[in-house]
């Protein structure tokens, strides 16, 4: 070796920094260092990171907007009628997607399969009508606070169910909370206070009164009850979304890509498992909660195993470990058998196909999370070095630098 061409890197060296190009070339054009900015193939999501926080937050500004506005536009081409009203398919659309969203903590974020989530959303919906319904014998409350209740009351469950189960991994936990979500269901069959089928009538819901006297958050009409989920919903996702950024969501992941490896590391698995469970719960009380308040009736028939299935195909469809993701596999899984009402009794079926066809050609779901973490941040490196040069990254530096040839300069 001369001593003027300085140490020549490694074999391995070369090759890691070869499978980071690579990483950063699956982004598309214009996201990796080597490609220039602007091409006309770049993909959406290179796009959107490519734009300004402020230009973000404007069109996220419209898109919230238009989602307020779905059931007062009712587009003649996604419209529901005449067969299902329009403003009560946007507020199951929008249920699901809370739902899906809340089971996007467990299963996508932490990587716990959960196929009994239907129980946390059945205990919500219980609590919402046990406390309002005149057909109950406890104590009354107004329907507002039922709310927080069946939130902590599901979490409660959830970390009764968590503490003895999440030592399971893989199908033994989906087994037993398959056999959790049947229990629930069970118990309110054999319980005396839950009323088996009858049930509970008359359910509270949000106070309001129309010009006319009527209620505003009536069964009937479904807009102010879209409102208030879709409120719920975007708050919800901001708190995920902060959530997933930090410490907790960072543990989250690094249990679902590989736990043992993250216990050796010293991340406290079995804790941040159960908050997952706990969390998770909790947004699937609030959901029924909102279901119960909706429907205004509660019995052990809306609980059982393929709604359960439902929700887990909700998150799947959308692509597990992403929130947005979440939220469109939730409003198709509900809108689907709204919009085409002559196909609807064979909705399983149609999403049993779907899924099938997604794990064959999109395994990871119609918005993957995605994890380039050594590309972005060989790409943040080379633009810091940039700055620091005056436009000219070094070259010929340690693996993970880019040359000026790299940089596009």
């Amino acid at each position: 070796m001369s001593m003027v061409d300085g140490p020549t890197p490694l074999p391995g060296a070369k090759a890691s920094q070869a499978a980071e190009d690579r990483e950063a070339a699956k982004s598309g054009p214009g996201t990796s260092a080597d490609a220039p900015r602007g091409g006309m193939f770049k993909s959406f999501g290179a796009r959107w990171n490519a734009l300004p926080r402020q230009q973000q937050w404007a069109w996220l500004t419209i898109v919230v907007v238009l989602a307020y506005l779905l059931p007062v536009i009712n587009p003649p081409l996604i419209s529901t009628e005449p067969g299902n009203n329009f403003a009560l398919a946007c507020f199951d659309m929008a249920r699901f997607a809370l739902i899906a969203v809340g089971l996007n903590v467990v299963i996508g974020y932490a990587g716990l399969l959960d196929l009994g989530y239907v129980a946390f959303f059945a205990v919500g919906s219980y609590t919402a009508a046990m406390l309002t319904s005149p057909d109950s014998t406890f104590l009354k409350i107004p329907y507002l606070w039922t709310v927080p209740v069946a939130m902590a009351v599901a979490m409660f469950f959830g970390v009764v169910l968590g503490v003895p189960t999440l030592r399971l991994r893989g199908d033994y936990l989906a087994i037993v909370t398959l056999g959790f979500g049947e229990i629930v269901r069970l118990l309110a069959t054999l319980i005396p206070a839950m009323n088996g089928q009858v049930g509970f009538q008359n359910v509270g819901h949000p106070p309001g009164l129309e010009a006319d006297g009527t209620p505003i958050f009536s069964n009937a009409n479904g807009t102010p009850w879209y409102w208030l989920v879709l409120t719920v919903l975007i708050i919800v996702l901001l708190l995920a979304g902060n959530l997933e950024r930090s410490r907790v969501g960072r543990a989250w992941i690094a249990i679902r890509e590989d736990e043992d490896a993250a216990e050796i590391m010293g991340v406290p698995t079995f804790k941040y498992k159960v908050w997952a469970f706990a969390i998770g719960a909790g947004v699937g009380g609030l959901s029924g909660a909102l279901f119960a308040g909706q429907v205004g009736f509660v019995n052990n028939q809306k609980f059982d195993v393929v709604t359960s299935i439902l929700f887990v195909a909700a998150v799947v469809l959308g692509g597990a470990g992403n929130k947005v993701g979440a939220v469109l596999g939730g409003a198709l899984v509900s809108y689907i058998p709204l919009r085409f009402t002559a196909i609807a009794e064979y909705k399983y079926l149609i999403f049993g196909v779907a899924l099938v066809l997604i794990m064959i050609f999109r395994s990871q779901g119609l918005l993957p999370a995605r994890q380039r973490l050594l590309a972005y941040g060989r790409l943040a490196y080379n633009r810091v070095a940039a700055s620091g040069k005056g436009g000219t990254p070094p070259s010929g530096g340690a693996p993970g630098t880019a040359t000026s040839t790299e940089a596009g300069a």
